[in-house]
């Protein structure tokens, strides 16, 4: 059985043909892009391996593509204002969006808006799930990083914001970037800041784990799979590797670049917007406003390839490639429905046809008739059994 495939997946700020291009990691070769619109800053993401969602830059809505079908728009998502930062949880469930200082929570299965978060002060810039689906974190510009325990989100009541689980506070100015490691809730996770910092916390205790300065902002920053290393890219263009396994173990550390000449990446004229590691921990894909994309060696340095882009990239990761991408013929194994734009459970949200019992099991999920006069229903998510009415 072949290997899977690692590809890049890449936006700019400038070209409306091609929203999101496409290459082969190892090879470098080109794949068909996706077209329509171009996506904003953080406003990428991978859907249960169907979909690609791309938040629109500087609108209100999110653009919505079926994986095999590159050249055409499935929908659009209606938001309330323009998207700020967007993610998925990675079992296909959830879509979060950032809208001004609010966290919008969408259902997939349904199209249902569960939730409005409003607890941070100024706008989100960056959002993210754990590699569980349990918690997803939150960084803004009132230089706070809010870690969610998703379960608890879904059971408030339409009528209250619950609480965040950690509310991490040791930031002096805006959140610019932030990352989970492995482990759902016992995973390690990294927050950048202009504050010229980087902080790694552990997730479980809300404990800040390590804190490095360096001598510039820090636009974006990533783990490698093993969580040995910690990448930053700073304002500069210049790319930090910050060693987590140094000892003596020091929870201040300033990151001297005169004295780790071997830990800086240097090629980049502009600052660094996006940071990704391949699955084998040996490559390091960059995005930067100086318009290009680069390919590193990890461990020499040196610049394998860089890709031109029309304008600033926004967006720069490496995921290994959904069948579907590649099958012209293939299709989602669940349509999308029509997105809400209202709360679920508020008098604007009441449309018909919603009744019955949902069966969420993984990506799938199948509708199994009425259950009453009232609607109620009976929700089963991966184990966890729960009664509620379906208003």
């Amino acid at each position: 059985m072949a290997a899977p495939m690692e590809v890049a997946l890449v936006s700019d700020a400038a070209g409306p043909l091609c929203n999101c291009s496409v290459w082969e990691l190892h090879s470098g070769s080109a794949l068909p892009g996706y077209r329509g619109g171009n996506s904003g800053p953080r406003g990428l993401a991978l859907l249960g391996g169907e979909h690609l969602l791309g938040a629109q830059l500087g609108k209100s809505y999110i653009n919505v593509w079926e994986l095999q079908r590159k050249d055409q728009l499935q929908q659009k998502i209606i938001c309330p204002g323009p998207v700020t930062c967007l993610t998925a949880s990675p079992n296909g469930l959830y879509i979060l969006a950032g809208v001004a200082e609010s966290i919008y929570l969408w259902e997939v299965s349904n199209g249902n808006l569960l939730a409005i978060l409003n607890r941070h002060y100024q706008d989100l810039t960056c959002l993210c799930f754990t590699d569980d689906s349990s918690h997803f974190l939150s960084g803004a510009k009132d230089c706070l990083a809010l870690v969610w325990n998703l379960y608890n989100v879904l059971q408030a009541e339409p009528s209250q914001i619950p609480d965040p689980r950690h509310v991490w506070s040791r930031h002096s100015l805006p959140i610019t970037d932030l990352c989970c490691g492995f482990g759902g809730p016992l995973a390690r996770a990294a927050t950048a800041s202009l504050d010229q910092t980087a902080k790694l916390w552990e997730i479980s205790s809300g404990d800040l784990l390590l804190s490095v300065l360096f001598d510039v902002g820090i636009m974006a920053v990533t783990l490698d799979l093993s969580e040995y290393h910690m990448f930053c890219g700073g304002m500069d263009g210049s790319i930090f590797q910050v060693d987590l396994c140094a000892w003596p173990v020091q929870r201040d550390r300033t990151f001297q670049t005169e004295r780790e000449n071997g830990k800086v990446f240097k090629g980049h004229r502009n600052q660094v917007t996006c940071l990704s590691v391949s699955t084998d921990g040996s490559l390091l894909l960059s995005g930067s406003h100086d318009e290009t994309v680069r390919l590193w060696d990890i461990q020499s340095k040196q610049c394998l390839k860089t890709m031109n882009h029309k304008g600033p990239v926004t967006n720069a990761f490496i995921v290994l490639a959904p069948p579907n991408m590649f099958n012209p013929d293939g299709k989602p194994s669940v349509p999308l429905p029509k997105f809400s734009r209202h709360l679920h459970g508020t008098e604007s949200s009441d449309e018909p046809g919603t009744e019955g019992v949902t069966l969420r099991l993984g990506l799938h999920q199948e509708v199994l008739g009425a259950s009453g006069p009232w609607g109620g229903g009976t929700d089963i998510q991966e184990g966890l059994c729960q009664s509620k009415a379906l208003l």
